[in-house]
C-alpha cells in the first residue's frame, strides 16, 4: 500500500506520546508499504534537519508543513467565533490545508492516515480511504483538568470540553477506520458506535529499554514532558503532597524529576532532594540510576509510555488507578496503585524498605509489559486493519 500519513508534529525527537507512537508506527508500516509523511510543525526551534535524517529509512516523502505564529493567532479566533475546538483550530491553517490536498493528488495514495484529532479536518472531506487514530479522548482529558483547575479558568475550559465532544463524534462518520490506544478510552467517545474504534495500544521497545545496572543514585523517580499539563500536575502533587510524607520516614530520599521543558513550576520546586533534568539525550539514565519509578497521574487519559518503559527497564512501579486501567496490570503483583497521596506514599516507603518485595514487584511487572505490549504486534493489527479497509 501507499499511505499518506498526516502529523499534527514532527515526530522528532521522541519526548512527546503522540511523536513516539507515530514514530514506531512509521517504522513497522514502511516495512511493507510506501509511506508519505506531512508533518505540520509550529516548534520554531525544531531541528528539520535532524528530524529528517531519522525519519528519512522510513518514508518514501517527508513534508514538513510550518504554521506560522499570526496564523496560528487568527485561527484560534476564528475557531473561538465559529464554536469549534481550540484543538482544531491551532493545528488548522488554509495554506497548509491546500499543500496536504496538492500532496495527496501528486502521490496519489491508497490510505490516508491521521493522528489525532487535531488534523481530522484536512482529511475527512477527501475521497481516498481514511483512518483516524484519536489516540487519546480530548475531552475527557479536558474534563479532567476541569476538576483541578482555578475558577477563572473553569468556563474557558467547561467551553472546550463540550465542543471537544461535538467535534469527536462529528468527524466519526468521516473516516471509514477509527482507532484508540486502549479500551478505557474507547468507552469515552462521545458516540453510539464507539465500539467500532479498533484498539491499537502502544508498545515499547524491549531492547533499548531493557534492565542496566547502575549506581541507585535516586530513590524515586518520575519521567515525562514536564511541559505537558497532566505530567505538571502530577509532579507537583508527588512533591507538595506525598514526598513529605516520604520524608517523615525516609528523610535522605531524592527524587528525580527527569523529561523535556520543565514548567516553571516544576524548576522552582528544584533542590537537594528533588531533581529536576530538563532534556534528556538518553531518558534510561533516569530509570538505570532510580530505584523505584511513580506516576501519581490524576488527570489526562491514554496509556502512559513512562509506565511501559520503567516496567520494561524492571523498576518496581506505583501508579493511579487512572493510569493502570489502560494498562491493566494486576494490583500488588505487577505494580502497586494508590489514589492519595498517603497510599501513594506509603507504597513508595514499602518498595524502598523491603528489597526483596521491591524486586518482587519489578519481575512481575517486566513479565508483564513484554508479554502485553509490543510495538510489532500493535502495528500488525493496525496493517492488517488498513488492508482489509483497501481491499
Amino acid at each position: 500500500m501507499k499511505i499518506f500519513v498526516l502529523l499534527s508534529r514532527i515526530p522528532w525527537p521522541l519526548e512527546k506520546g503522540d511523536k513516539l507512537r507515530a514514530y514506531n508506527q512509521l517504522k513497522q508500516l514502511s516495512k511493507n508499504n510506501d509511506i508519505i509523511l506531512c508533518a505540520l510543525n509550529t516548534d520554531r526551534k525544531a531541528n528539520k534537519k535532524e528530524a529528517f535524517s531519522a525519519l528519512q529509512p522510513y518514508c518514501k516523502s517527508i513534508n514538513f508543513i510550518d504554521l506560522p505564529g499570526i496564523g496560528i493567532l487568527l485561527n484560534l479566533m476564528a475557531a473561538w467565533l465559529n464554536g469549534n475546538p481550540l484543538q482544531a483550530g491551532y493545528f488548522f491553517n488554509a495554506r497548509a490545508a491546500k499543500r496536504i490536498h496538492n500532496l495527496i493528488a501528486e502521490h496519489q495514495p491508497d490510505l490516508l492516515y491521521g493522528q489525532l484529532l487535531r488534523v481530522a479536518s484536512y482529511l475527512r472531506k477527501e475521497n481516498l480511504p481514511k483512518v483516524l487514530d484519536y489516540q487519546d479522548v480530548f475531552s475527557m482529558g479536558m474534563k479532567r483538568r476541569l476538576d483541578v483547575s482555578s475558577w477563572l479558568m473553569k468556563p474557558f475550559l467547561m467551553t472546550e470540553y463540550h465542543r471537544l465532544q461535538r467535534y469527536e463524534a462529528a468527524v466519526f462518520k468521516d473516516f471509514e477506520l477509527k482507532t484508540i490506544i486502549s479500551e478505557t478510552d474507547r468507552k469515552l467517545i462521545p458516540h453510539p458506535k464507539r465500539d467500532e474504534i479498533l484498539v491499537i495500544p502502544n508498545g515499547v521497545d524491549h531492547e533499548y529499554f531493557s534492565p542496566i545496572l547502575g549506581d541507585k543514585k535516586y530513590e524515586i523517580v518520575f519521567t515525562g514532558n514536564m511541559a505537558y499539563p497532566p505530567n505538571v500536575n502530577a509532579a507537583a502533587f508527588l512533591v507538595q503532597e506525598i514526598m513529605p510524607l516520604v520524608w517523615k520516614q525516609l528523610p535522605d530520599a531524592k527524587l528525580l524529576l527527569a523529561g523535556a521543558t520543565p514548567d516553571i513550576t516544576i524548576r522552582q520546586v528544584a533542590s537537594k532532594k528533588v531533581i529536576v533534568t530538563g532534556w534528556m539525550d538518553d531518558i534510561r539514565d533516569a530509570y538505570a540510576h532510580s530505584k523505584v519509578f511513580v506516576a501519581p497521574m490524576r488527570i489526562g487519559t491514554g496509556l502512559q509510555n513512562k509506565l511501559l518503559e520503567a516496567m520494561s527497564m524492571a523498576l518496581p512501579c506505583v501508579t493511579t488507578s487512572l493510569a493502570n486501567k489502560p494498562l491493566n496490570a494486576k494490583l500488588n503483583h505487577e505494580l502497586l496503585v494508590g489514589d492519595n497521596a498517603v497510599e501513594i506514599a506509603g507504597h513508595l516507603v514499602k518498595l524502598l524498605s523491603n528489597s526483596e518485595f521491591a524486586d518482587q514487584i519489578a519481575s512481575a511487572g517486566y513479565e508483564f509489559v513484554r508479554r502485553q505490549f509490543s510495538w510489532d504486534t500493535a502495528n500488525e493489527k493496525l496493517e492488517n486493519a488498513m488492508k482489509r479497509l483497501v481491499q
